[in-house]
């Protein structure tokens, strides 16, 4: 199964020294929750496009990480990842974003797909969404708006061969 783990450049660090990231980890996956909201939203939405949904959902996870890791740069990171199905649990949190998932393994190095990161201009809009997140959690509409900014921002897709170069330009 393809899981989004939402990150930090000191996740990513991490995972490049430990050669995994230890579980156990909350990430996001086209689970039946999140088939069926799009499903109810009328959209017809495709595979691609459901990973691109949970890919975005941990895009925003990312941002709640950030908040709590003074050290890594304001930039979102998303991991994608290939585990077994049997090492993937449904969040049964009613509160929980669609797609969350609990992956109980750790998830090595060799079963990352690609990695998914920020550019350089999106640190300001990033920075203001990370002071502000939890309040668009809680319905600010003013805080949304300076989340939406951020996430405004395409993530740039890398390869795990390139990582190591990712976080020496960080």
């Amino acid at each position: 199964m393809r899981i989004y783990l939402p990150a930090t450049t000191s996740v990513l660090q991490t995972l490049v020294d430990d050669g995994r990231l230890a579980g156990p980890l909350t990430a996001f996956a086209v689970t039946p929750g999140l088939r069926e909201f799009y499903a109810l939203s009328d959209a017809e939405a495709d595979l691609e496009e459901l990973e691109y949904a949970a890919l975005l959902t941990a895009a925003r996870a990312s941002l709640r990480l950030i908040d709590i890791d003074p050290a890594a740069a304001r930039r979102r990171v998303v991991v994608a990842a290939d585990v077994p199905d049997a090492a993937v649990a449904d969040v049964e949190d009613p509160d929980a974003d669609r797609g969350a998932v609990r992956v109980e393994a750790d998830v090595p190095l060799g079963d990352v797909a690609s990695v998914h990161v920020d550019g350089a201009d999106a640190e300001d809009d990033v920075r203001a969404a990370v002071d502000v997140v939890l309040e668009a959690d809680l319905g600010s509409e003013d805080a949304q708006f300076v989340v939406d900014q951020a996430e405004g921002h395409e993530l740039a897709w890398y390869a795990t061969q390139e990582v190591g170069t990712v976080l020496e330009l960080l």
